[in-house]
């Protein structure tokens, strides 16, 4: 049965003051002064506001803007875009699609060698899950994202 993952009272009623403003306000956090940024640890990165997987580690790269960047969301349905014309420019903003939480936006100067886009995204609007943890957090579906292939290199040296 699919997960749920639309935003709730109660879930809203959780967030922190920078999350609530980010997610349900269209806020942006300052850059460099946010929590994942710099984080490389392996792991999938889920709405804070529903759960909702969003981001695999092994699709962020350091983008030199001071926010989580990523070449792809986790899977196609995980987040939409819309058209933001505030602040007097044109941008494609990313929501997530379950709860509807600004993330934040797409940009098309990504790694050309991964499609070459950047989803720049808000560290608040983001929660870690480490792949120590994915399966008591019920994320074990994205084990397999950072799992090597040894049985084709077994296969191989015999």
């Amino acid at each position: 049965m699919p997960q749920d993952y639309r935003k709730t009272p109660e879930a809203l009623s959780r967030l922190t003051r920078s999350q609530f403003k980010v997610t349900q306000k269209n806020g942006t956090e300052p850059a460099f002064r946010n929590e994942y940024w710099n984080n490389h640890e392996p792991g999938i990165y889920v709405d804070v506001v529903s759960g909702e997987p969003l981001f695999s580690s092994t699709d962020k790269f350091d983008s030199g803007s001071g926010w989580p960047s990523f070449t792809r969301p986790i899977g196609a349905e995980a987040v939409r875009s819309e058209t933001d014309t505030t602040f007097g420019m044109v941008r494609t903003e990313v929501r997530s699609s379950g709860a509807d939480s600004h993330l934040g936006h797409l940009f098309d100067d990504g790694p050309p060698a991964a499609g070459g886009q950047r989803y720049c995204m808000n560290s608040a609007a983001l929660r870690f899950v480490p792949v120590a943890e994915l399966d008591a957090q019920g994320y074990g579906e994205y084990r397999s994202l950072f799992e090597t292939d040894t049985t084709s290199s077994q296969e191989n040296a015999s």
